[in-house]
């Protein structure tokens, strides 16, 4: 069983940054992969930002490719998500996901969800 708690959300005006983390708990193995998903309201949930959980290839959402960096602390099983050049586009809730099946991580495959954080970004 795998937990995960994010936070680092809040509010940022447009063209600020926010640095959200998500804790892991559990059994997690290095082949996992990970990643950052966004649901706005009203919309369907999106892929974010990925990759394995000790891997060292990466991959972003072309709406957030240059802005958005995911990264990972092995030491204190995070991983965080730097969110730069923020937009009011941007302004959803923001959850982790991690699945032991798959190279990428995607809504669908996701095993594990964490409960999300809220980030709304204002112009």
């Amino acid at each position: 069983q795998v937990q995960l708690v994010e936070s680092g959300g809040g509010l940022v005006q447009a063209g600020g940054s926010l640095r959200l983390s998500c804790v892991a708990s559990g059994r997690i193995f290095s082949s996992y992969a990970m990643g950052w998903f966004r649901q706005a309201p009203g919309k369907e949930r999106e892929f974010v930002a990925g990759g394995r959980w000790s891997g060292s290839s990466t991959f972003y959402a072309d709406s957030v490719k240059g802005r958005f960096t995911i990264s990972r602390d092995n030491a204190k099983n995070t991983v965080y998500l730097q969110m730069n050049s923020l937009k009011p586009e941007d302004t959803a809730v923001y959850y982790c996901a991690v699945t032991s099946t798959r190279v990428v991580v995607t809504a669908r495959n996701a095993e594990y969800w964490g409960q999300g954080t809220q980030v709304t970004v204002s112009s």
